[in-house]
């Protein structure tokens, strides 16, 4: 992916969990290579940072709405209750 293949920074707010999870996961590989100059390099880490603030929002925001349901003693559910995150 060069410069000229990378969405505007605007953009990473629209991408989904899975889109921004794979792009992330291929500026991960091209920055391991180590074949990628260094202005490159420092824009796309930066990229890369945008995009894991994005999947640490949007991984927040499933968190919040995850439900355990409660069960009585039957094992009938009566409700639902946030789930624990900690």
């Amino acid at each position: 992916m060069s410069d000229s293949d990378t969405p505007p920074a605007a953009a990473v707010a629209g991408l989904t969990f899975e889109a921004a999870l794979a792009e992330l996961e291929q500026i991960v590989a091209r920055l391991e290579r180590g074949d990628v100059p260094l202005a490159e390099s420092i824009a796309i880490y930066e990229r890369g940072e945008k995009l894991k603030a994005h999947c640490e929002g949007l991984l927040r925001v499933a968190e919040e709405k995850v439900e355990k349901i409660r069960l009585s003693g039957e094992g009938v559910p009566v409700g639902t209750e946030p789930l624990d995150v900690e």
